[in-house]
């Protein structure tokens, strides 16, 4: 393999803790590793090092000649006074400075001439870039993110702005594409199209996510960052997990074994003069080298041990919603919508961004009155909210602050806990607990928010977007505590892995206000939604049904006859090899193939679903004219 780039080495450390210890890394083309590790490890600092953004302190980073790199970085863009184009077409360079002042001379209201001479300029140098290309590729991208092309980036929320950056890297089309967290921020849809998008590209990746659903379905080889080295794993993200088990319990008992040894030697050093007269020097700088090294292991970080402080229990009745309805200008947020949420009901809210997700916890949290219908809540209940926007958090207090107030203790569960042993559960050390909010990273944000929402006892949680910029660990022992929790839980999440590990039931946002419960999470919502064939042929019951009068069928011909007939068989088996063949492409290995393997099989998926619209077309057109 013929690798885009590789590290040789490399060393990086602020102050006295180093995130990289000599590592080594290669990437060849078309491989989609994903970089995983703690809050803090180093993640983005390597990517910013690979990128050429930061220089390491020691050790060489070798890039192959004319290498195409781009980045999506976790922060959100911050040239606020840009239109989306503008900042979209400043991922291109040369041709996208070009693009940017021909698209805003020809979005000007009226032109002058010499507008129109400096567009012919401008046509002329873009013609001898090929940049109409780009131009194109452009549009595409916009059109696929939904992004309006000519709107400021200071009107976009932060879901927004992750869009445009995300559009931003695309566009360039690079050798290697580097991803920090790219699902913060979109809702499934998006994700979804993201994947799809970064296996057709062809293009290398390197991404950290903390989405084991996107990890699962895009990586090629997992690297963990972890104590300063680089460990690689071939193998998917369930297979990394039993691996890392079974590497860190040998390395406990190698551990164990030496400082045992090192004990002995100890002890041996420590006898009298006797023993001194006879030790073998050989032994004492055995001893010496053995100190050495034990002062220079990494031991593992402390995994957080958090625990939610459960109150009393709830009415049997949290809330109950009849007929509510909420409508923003004309947009129909919430239609009709009837709910009755029982205590210990583990709910999830799945729809895309600005669908109403957040308006109707408001709605059932009494925050928001409905325009029409009513909520009434049930009886002793003890809310505790989190929140994406953590607006919550006082920015200039430190952490300690954000959760105690002044006091130095805090009662959990009954036991009283001083507050430096409460907040390293949540792996915040002493220091750590004295620092301003506003100091912190993203994943010790939301690690605070965390320890500020289970400080207080509650019966009923209200969680929107936790998992943003949590690790892994974290991630993992958050849901070990929500699906063991005695109350009642409302969670907002585009986390699918996360809400088929949580919730019992879900309430989907299908569009015009109407939402639907399912029973299950992610996946089993997948698996009831009914296909469009049983859909178009419900909905053809139900006319006929409600049909106060008869009308004379018009006889369709023999050949018309038999293709009615035949047709619930045709997208029954088109439906099947659609089926088969997206599960094929899901699996890790398959873009592993040739790319004229590859390519044939996304041709034939597309043939696929343009015959079925084409078959359902055909199918109504026919029945409308049988029952006319």
């Amino acid at each position: 393999m013929n690798p885009l780039l590789m590290l040789d080495n490399v060393s990086l450390a602020y102050g006295l803790h180093p995130l990289l210890d000599h590592v080594k890394f290669q990437i060849g083309k078309g491989e989609r590793v994903c970089l995983i590790g703690r809050n803090g490890a180093g993640k983005s600092s390597l990517l910013k090092i690979i990128e050429g953004v930061l220089l390491p302190d020691a050790g060489n980073v070798w890039r192959q000649p004319h290498l195409r790199i781009a980045r999506l970085a976790q922060e959100l863009p911050s040239q606020d006074n840009l239109t989306i184009y503008d900042y979209v077409a400043e991922g291109l360079a040369e041709s996208g400075q070009l693009l940017r002042e021909y698209h805003a001379i020809t979005h000007l209201a009226q032109h002058t001439d010499a507008d129109l001479a400096r567009m012919e300029k401008l046509q002329n140098a873009i013609d001898a870039c090929n940049g109409w290309l780009h131009e194109q590729q452009i549009s595409n991208i916009l059109t696929r993110l939904e992004l309006d092309a000519d709107k400021l980036l200071s009107q976009l929320s932060g879901g927004w702005q992750r869009r445009a950056a995300l559009a931003r890297a695309l566009v360039a089309t690079p050798d290697l594409l580097l991803l920090d967290e790219p699902t913060n921020h979109l809702d499934i849809d998006a994700i979804q199209w993201l994947e799809d998008q970064l296996l057709a590209s062809g293009c290398a990746l390197l991404f950290i996510t903390h989405d084991r659903a996107l990890l699962q379905r895009l990586a090629t080889r997992i690297i963990e960052l972890d104590r300063g080295n680089l460990t690689s794993w071939t193998c998917d993200y369930q297979t990394f997990l039993l691996r890392k088990e079974e590497m860190l319990h040998a390395e406990a008992k190698q551990n164990a074994d030496f400082d045992k040894k090192l004990a002995q030697e100890e002890v041996w050093i420590r006898q009298g003069i006797k023993a001194r007269r006879t030790r073998n020097e050989g032994r004492v700088r055995a001893l010496e080298a053995m100190r050495l090294e034990r002062s220079k292991r990494r031991n593992v970080q402390g995994k957080a041990v958090f625990e939610i402080n459960a109150g009393d229990k709830s009415g049997q009745v949290v809330a109950e919603a009849k007929d509510v309805t909420q409508i923003f200008g004309d947009k129909i947020v919430i239609k009709n919508f009837s709910q009755r949420i029982m205590r210990g009901d583990r709910i999830g809210l799945i729809g895309p961004n600005g669908a109403g997700k957040s308006t109707l916890l408001n709605i059932l949290l009494g925050k928001i009155i409905p325009q029409q219908g009513s909520v009434i809540q049930g009886t002793n209940l003890q809310i505790a909210y989190f929140d994406q926007q953590r607006e919550t958090l006082d920015l200039e207090k430190n952490v300690m602050d954000n959760v105690v107030e002044g006091s130095e203790f805090i009662e959990i569960n009954g036991q009283k806990k001083h507050v430096m042993s409460y907040l390293g559960d949540f792996l915040f050390a002493p220091q750590r607990a004295r620092t301003p909010v506003k100091a912190l990273s993203g994943g010790e944000c939301n690690r605070l928010l965390l320890a500020k929402l289970f400080s207080k006892p509650a019966n009923v949680l209200v969680m929107d977007e936790p998992t943003n910029d949590l690790d892994m660990e974290t991630l993992e022992l958050l849901e070990e505590l929500l699906a063991n929790f005695n109350g009642t839980l409302l969670l907002v999440s585009h986390d699918r892995a996360f809400l088929d590990n949580v919730v019992t039931s879900t309430l989907v946002f299908e569009g015009n206000g109407v939402i639907q419960e399912y029973i299950g999470g992610y996946q089993d919502w997948l698996r009831q939604k009914k296909p469009l064939a049983e859909v178009v042929k419900m909905n053809k019951s139900i006319e006929k049904t409600v049909k106060t009068e008869a009308k004379k069928s018009v006889k369709l011909s023999y050949r018309e006859q038999k293709e009615l007939e035949e047709l619930p068989q045709q997208i029954e088996k088109l439906d099947e090899e659609e089926k088969m063949l997206q599960e094929k492409m899901s699996q890790s290995d398959f873009y592993k193939q040739e790319q004229s393997v590859i390519t044939a099989s996304m041709t034939r998926l597309q043939e696929i679903q343009d015959a079925l619209k084409k078959c359902y077309a055909r199918w109504e057109e026919l029945e409308k004219r049988q029952g006319e």
